[in-house]
């Protein structure tokens, strides 16, 4: 019988990477995991997670969810979400702009930031 699913890999170029036992999307994304780390030794950060869930409503309607490659707590228990980018898409733009306009807007505590 013949097989008429064949795994191509990401269809962008981006290879997984495996960092500390858990497979990332990228090798930058492993890369600036381990800088996290780094930093939460050298007492520059308090913490991050990866793959944070966000909600994204418009007048209280869910629009879809958009998962941040990072969130980071700061020593002063500041909130930075952070996007690790080698490859800008349509897609992402258009969840980036949600993203702001929605969840950064009502929290400007948070602060938003792309890594390229």
């Amino acid at each position: 019988m013949a097989n008429y699913f064949q795994r191509r890999g990401n269809k962008y170029g981006a290879k997984s990477c495996v960092y500390n036992g858990i497979i990332y999307h990228s090798k930058k994304e492993a890369g600036y995991a381990q800088e996290l780390d780094l930093r939460i030794k050298a007492g520059e950060i308090k913490s991050w997670r990866r793959q944070v869930k966000q909600d994204l409503c418009v007048n209280g309607h869910h629009i879809t969810n958009y998962f941040v490659d990072f969130e980071i707590t700061h020593n002063d228990d500041s909130i930075e979400l952070i996007e690790v980018k080698g490859f800008e898409t349509m897609e992402w733009k258009m969840k980036r702009d949600l993203l702001v306009a929605t969840v950064i807007h009502d929290h400007p505590e948070i602060k938003y930031s792309v890594v390229k």
